[in-house]
């Protein structure tokens, strides 16, 4: 377990909450748009972060930067009655929220209004700390939420611009996807294959440093 200070725990939580409660609401908000009453039908189309937070999996995010929050139900067959490209638009609500929210955080940063902080000192994180932690975060639920891997939104992504002659390859693969991905992240580090390092903290670092002008 990570050794989390006051103010790096009370950032991650506070961020944790927001984050994850407006990724699923856009989920919702969109397959609504698309004529979907499942997500409202479930108490999904709501901020109300209780709605949307898995207790397990938001722990885990806090803790060691893996984690997840509840699935927004929805009816493909319906989406798509509307709009064929509407469950790939609905996957993608999501991810698209983090990196609106990462780009809004930045705004204070970029004009000066309270310098970035990269260390946590205290109880309670500066303005500037907590800002960094929040594009942190969000651009890192960005970045995983796409990779292509079921349960994940990029593989909905992902299989609308497949060729049809590709489909039925990645639906089979599709029931695999949770082992898949629970494998780089867990096992692949002792084989030299750092998921984290590779494809996410590389561009993300990338991103951030883009965001806030660094």
């Amino acid at each position: 377990m990570m050794n989390l200070n006051p103010a790096t725990l009370i950032s991650r939580v506070i961020t944790l909450i927001i984050a994850l409660t407006v990724h699923e609401f856009s989920h919702a908000f969109v397959a609504t748009r698309f004529g979907d009453s499942t997500p409202a039908d479930a108490g999904r189309l709501t901020l109300n972060p209780l709605r949307h937070l898995d207790p397990i999996g938001s722990l885990m995010l806090v803790l060691i930067g893996f984690g997840w929050a509840k699935p927004v139900p929805i009816n493909p067959y319906v989406i798509r009655q509307n709009n064929k490209a509407g469950v790939m638009l609905v996957s993608i609500a999501g991810p698209v929220s983090n990196v609106l929210m990462a780009v809004l955080a930045a705004i204070p940063l970029r004009l000066g209004l309270f310098p970035v902080s990269y260390q946590a000192s205290g109880i309670f994180p500066t303005p500037g700390y907590f800002a960094l932690e929040f594009i942190y975060t969000n651009v890192a639920l960005f970045l995983f939420n796409i990779l292509p891997l079921a349960p994940l939104d990029g593989e909905k992504v992902l299989e609308f611009f497949l060729p049809d002659s590709w489909k039925g390859a990645s639906q089979a693969i599709r029931q695999y996807g949770p082992f898949l991905l629970l494998a780089l992240v867990f096992i692949g580090p002792q084989f030299g294959f750092d998921l984290f390092g590779v494809i996410i903290r590389r561009p993300l670092m990338a991103i951030v440093n883009f965001l806030i002008g660094g």
